[in-house]
């Protein structure tokens, strides 16, 4: 009976322990599932947040570049993009301009009207120098009668041919006023018999040595531009310098022009590595200046007597 007794008791306190515990798990579970709950109303805010942002922000950044259609204003360019290039005419480019020399010289006279053109590294002589020019060469002026005037003399540097035989080379130009035009086609030295002309007659100085004249050769016809020319070729000595010569004559304002090319050496044989020099080749250069040369009309000048003009006879009485 003893044992029964106990028994009862402890079940009887057994059970209020199996309620408890029963009733605390319950608790427990009932904690949970409200945390459950929570958590998953955070995570379904947290979820429906961050979908209702993504539309807003994909809508902003589609939106944002867009300009009206209207307006001029260009989109800024981003940082990381150079800036856009501009036309070369938007801004003036500032060019360094080069000055040439031009390669040739003009020569022009009002006076006579000659006019020509000459390399800019050659030497030009005008009045008492181009006299002293011309008058040292063995025939100063191929007119038919004295009373020729220097102009103008071109002379080629000394330097143009090194070590050669060349002495000089040049183109000069003469006037004549009291030849006629059938006076100015003529030659002194194409006439038979001639010789080279006094040189006190033509107001030169005389040469130092004594001089040949050259042989006669009949004139020729030369055009250039609208002019026609009578042309004739000497050759002379002055002891051992040799020249060759081309005369030119043109009537024009009622006076005579010649136009003379010489090419002289000095009949000494060059230096070592030195050549005789080519006189057709300096013959070519002076022709060049030749072509170039033109005769512009000019104000003839008045005589000093005028023609006396006839009386009419008075009426009878």
């Amino acid at each position: 009976m003893t044992r029964i007794n106990v028994s009862r008791k402890n079940t009887t306190r057994s059970t209020p322990a199996t309620l408890g515990s029963v009733a605390w798990g319950k608790n427990i579970f009932e904690n949970i599932s409200v945390l459950l709950f929570a958590g998953l109303l955070i995570v379904c805010s947290l979820a429906v947040g961050c979908s209702s942002e993504k539309p807003k922000q994909q809508i902003s950044t589609v939106q944002a570049p867009i300009a009206p259609a209207m307006s001029p204003v260009s989109a800024p360019a981003p940082l990381n993009q150079s800036p856009p290039v501009r036309e070369a005419s938007d801004e003036p480019v500032h060019k360094k301009v080069v000055h040439r020399a031009p390669v040739t010289v003009a020569y022009s006279d009002k006076v006579s009207g000659v006019a020509f053109r000459y390399p800019r590294k050659y030497v030009l002589k005008i009045g008492n120098a181009a006299d002293g020019v011309v008058s040292s060469t063995t025939v100063p002026m191929d007119f038919l009668q004295p009373g020729g005037t220097a102009l103008a003399a071109v002379t080629i540097p000394e330097g143009a041919y090194p070590k050669s035989d060349l002495a000089s080379a040049l183109f000069d130009v003469s006037l004549h006023k009291s030849l006629t035009a059938e006076q100015c086609g003529q030659f002194a030295t194409a006439q038979t018999g001639s010789t080279v002309p006094d040189s006190s007659a033509t107001n030169q100085t005389p040469a130092t040595e004594p001089r040949t004249p050259p042989p006669a050769v009949q004139s020729a016809k030369l055009i250039i531009g609208d002019m026609e020319l009578r042309s004739t070729e000497t050759e002379g000595t002055a002891g051992n310098r040799k020249e060759a010569s081309k005369y030119y004559h043109v009537f024009a304002n009622g006076m005579c022009y010649e136009f003379a090319l010489k090419v002289a050496t000095t009949g000494i044989e060059p230096d070592e590595g030195g050549k005789p020099v080519d006189q057709d080749e300096v013959f070519k250069r002076l022709e060049r200046i030749l072509a170039t040369v033109k005769i512009n009309p000019v104000a003839m000048e008045k005589e000093a007597a005028s023609t006396p003009v006839p009386i009419p006879p008075s009426p009878a009485q």
